[in-house]
């Protein structure tokens, strides 16, 4: 048999291998996803607050108030945001209901004066379209009837799962490391030293990503909320949360946020601010992608932007919005863990882990 077939069967069947166990594991996490995406928001949370409750113990705080204290800076913040968009909404709606119907009738008036369509026919094609609108309410109540049913249950997942982050929370921000060392445990003695060094500089690395896209976040969110505040949009503060959590999706979260940001200026104030409004958001953009993104992360996290698209894409097939979230973080953490772990023995072997108190406090429950 030749070598080259030998090789590529040896090859095959590894691949086939793990291909099925990632395939099972993503079964697994699916089935399960009321509970793994809670932990999973909780580590990214922690990433962000882990440092400042160590900051705390640091200077003689003790581990539980600490991880409180973080706890409920979190929970402020997002709850102050909250507060704010749903305000700011409340408080805009009108001006924005004016402005959209101002900004039809232009737009109609624009479709009547430069194409060949009178008003009787565009007043007939919108009362059709308002008609089929209606009739397809009507012919689809059971479906629409069984889908109130599923968000219902839908929002008690969404509490349960909210509820279940917060409390994960706690414990990655109080005993994060103990539950690390109990897992480093279970691996092999010879190995354990490396896969802690390994989930170190992930760690660090997925911390730096939190970081920076929190600030180049931030960042968008203001500047693009001054420009639409110069042009006389409305609904500026919503607009700008959305842009902030549009940025947690790199390329295309921006993207998609912008386009609404320029929608809703469009209908609302005219087709020449729109057109600035625009050249605003591709300007910032384009500081985001070449200054801050460089400047904030570095060698931190080294993703080329082919491989960000491509996992994006794929975490949005795999388990939608969610998993575009976090597909970036993911394969940050993998790449700068794996590449340690392939070049492990290029350099000085990394310190022992202690897991001898956690082995020891499993073997007493025992």
């Amino acid at each position: 048999m030749p070598n080259g077939l030998r090789v590529a069967a040896a090859w095959s069947w590894r691949a086939i291998a793990v291909g099925a166990a990632l395939y099972l594991l993503l079964m697994g996490a699916a089935y399960v996803a009321v509970v793994v995406v809670p932990v999973i928001v909780a580590l990214l949370l922690a990433a962000l607050l882990q440092p400042g409750a160590a900051f705390l113990v640091r200077h003689g705080w003790p581990r539980a108030g600490a991880a409180t204290l973080m706890l409920l800076v979190g929970l402020g913040v997002v709850a102050g945001i909250v507060t704010l968009v749903v305000e700011q909404f409340a408080a805009g709606y009108d001006d924005l209901a004016s402005q959209v119907g101002e900004g039809l009738d232009q737009i109609q008036t624009f479709v009547v004066d430069n194409f060949p369509v009178s008003q009787n026919q565009l007043n007939d094609i919108i009362a059709n379209a308002i008609t089929s609108a209606q009739d397809a309410l009507v012919n689809n109540r059971d479906t629409l009837t069984a889908g109130a049913l599923t968000t219902a249950a839908t929002l008690g997942e969404v509490l349960t799962g909210f509820a279940l982050a917060l409390f994960t929370l706690f414990f990655l921000l109080m005993d994060g490391r103990d539950i690390w060392l109990w897992f480093v445990g279970l691996t092999p003695v010879n190995s354990a030293a490396y896969v802690d060094e390994a989930a170190r500089r992930a760690w660090r690395t997925l911390i730096s990503y939190v970081r920076a896209t929190v600030a180049v976040a931030a960042f968008d969110a203001v500047f693009i909320g001054i420009g639409l505040t110069l042009l006389g949009t409305p609904l500026v503060v919503p607009l700008a949360a959305l842009v902030f959590l549009g940025a947690f999706i790199p390329i295309i979260g921006s993207f998609l946020a912008g386009s609404v940001a320029v929608l809703v200026t469009l209908v609302a104030v005219g087709p020449v601010k729109a057109l600035i409004a625009l050249g605003i958001i591709v300007l910032i953009m384009q500081l985001e992608g070449h200054v801050l993104q460089p400047l904030l992360l570095g060698r931190a996290v080294s993703v080329h932007p082919l491989a960000v698209v491509l996992g994006i894409a794929a975490g949005l097939l795999i388990a939608g919005i969610f998993g575009a979230l976090i597909a970036v973080p993911v394969i940050a953490c993998a790449n700068v863990a794996g590449t340690y772990l392939s070049r492990r023995h290029q350099g000085r072997r990394p310190p022992e882990p202690d897991t001898r108190r956690h082995r020891a406090a499993v073997a007493n429950r025992r």
